[in-house]
């Protein structure tokens, strides 16, 4: 079963299964991992914000125009910000790596 690796803002390090077809959304909310995806992943928030390690950014598919505009509301956004709730796991990324950033900013509160 491919692995992946989620690292926290204090550099805590989890190593997980991370089962083919599933998001990594999905994947930290299996393994209790404080990714929040406040929107349960339908591309209307940007709470499921994570940085990808550099050397596995370019593995990933690209993103699509909805997510770059989510994107644009993440906090702490890098040059390898994706949104876990699009990151499919497949064979080749067998090994990812994601750091959570040290917060979120969910637009979802009050609605």
């Amino acid at each position: 079963m491919p692995k992946m690796t989620f690292i926290e803002p204090n550099g805590t390090r989890h190593e997980v299964d991370a089962p083919e077809g599933l998001s990594v959304l999905e994947i930290a909310h299996r393994n209790k991992i404080d990714l929040e995806g406040a929107c349960e992943g339908s591309l209307a928030c940007s709470t499921c914000h994570v940085i990808v390690a550099p050397e596995w950014y370019d593995k990933l598919d690209e993103a699509e125009e909805d997510e770059e505009d989510m994107l644009d509301l993440a906090f702490g956004l890098t040059r390898t910000s994706r949104l876990g709730c699009q990151i499919i796991i497949t064979p080749d990324l067998d090994g990812l790596v994601v750091t959570l950033p040290a917060a979120t900013r969910n637009m979802m509160v009050g609605r």
